[in-house]
């Protein structure tokens, strides 16, 4: 199969029609002027517990046409679990995901489609570059947090969390979204040695049914998840290297003011000069709670050691081909 496409949705039955009308009629055409035939593809619905009648229309329209297919979720997981199962699902050479709002356009798939079935990627994210979203709410927001990510991952995309993305099949057989990690899937793909990551400058629409599913608080919640996926990738099989280094400076710096004020105190004391007791210095105590947090920080890193090799490992390898 050349394509598959995935759509996540939470209650989004108003827009369904005219984005699936939308995608038939731009893969109707081929997507290789080299052929004459329409490709091969599939559309994966995945309902996240939607409570209007998203589903209804889904169940109808894969039984009129057998290259739609549905994944209904019990209640609501979130988009990373939608994805997951999305990719789990999908058969095509070639992966899309986009939105079901209808503010990311089926037009730009045939594009995103070639710069990944040519192998000049691996995986290629969508550039909203003139937002239809509010310049306080969405935007400036969208672009602190886009800056921050680039500085963390090291990728230089200017909108990673866009919906509208295109991945080898490769890719997303091989990471894992979970949590709310959908919006780091280029840094994922990363760490799992896809490395030829690029992206392209797409329409972006304003939403023209319904109501945005996230609010202000995505973007806390994504700068923690940020940080959270940072630290798994760098020291999440090796955590002593971030505790037992902290809790060592931490140790030996409180043990060397410790040691300093003691043997201060006692020159004084032996020369006759003026001298404070060590513990009416405040220092002291402060040094005391160092070399206390130091060492609870090394154990720290030492029980996380233990955890990680005895726990049951997770796939932390990639097969990059076999024959």
């Amino acid at each position: 199969m050349d394509l598959s496409i995935v759509i996540a949705l939470y209650n989004e039955r108003e827009s369904l029609p005219e984005l699936l009308e939308r995608i038939r009629e731009v893969l109707s055409k081929p997507l290789d002027s080299r052929k004459n035939e329409a490709p091969r593809y599939e559309v994966i619905f995945i309902d996240d517990g939607s409570t209007d009648e998203s589903w209804d229309f889904i169940t109808l329209q894969a039984k009129e046409d057998q290259r739609i297919r549905g994944i209904r979720f019990r209640r609501n997981y979130g988009k990373s679990a939608a994805l997951y199962c999305g990719f789990k699902a999908a058969l095509g050479d070639v992966v899309v995901t986009m939105d079901a709002d209808l503010q990311d356009d089926p037009a730009e798939i045939p594009a995103l489609y070639h710069m990944v079935a040519d192998g000049t990627f691996d995986l290629v994210s969508g550039w909203k570059k003139k937002r239809k979203d509010r310049v306080l709410t969405k935007n400036i927001p969208s672009r602190i947090y886009n800056a921050t990510a680039r500085a963390v991952t090291g990728i230089k995309l200017h909108d990673m969390n866009c919906g509208l993305k295109a991945y080898s099949n490769q890719v997303v057989k091989n990471i894992e979204v979970y949590g709310e990690m959908h919006r780091y899937i280029p840094y994922l793909a990363k760490e799992a040695g896809f490395t030829k990551i690029g992206e392209k400058p797409v329409v972006h629409a304003r939403r023209k049914y319904g109501k945005s599913k996230f609010g202000l608080s995505r973007f806390v919640n994504g700068y923690l998840d940020l940080l959270t996926l940072w630290f798994l990738a760098r020291f999440g099989k090796r955590p002593m290297h971030i505790f037992g280094l902290f809790g060592s400076l931490m140790f030996f710096a409180g043990g060397i003011i410790t040691v300093w004020l003691i043997v201060q105190k006692i020159y004084w004391q032996s020369h006759g000069m003026p001298f404070r007791a060590v513990t009416d210095q405040p220092l002291f105590y402060l040094a005391l709670l160092a070399v206390v947090l130091g060492m609870q920080l090394f154990l720290a890193g030492f029980i996380g050691e233990l955890i990680t090799r005895n726990a049951s490992e997770r796939n932390t390898y990639h097969i990059a081909q076999e024959i």
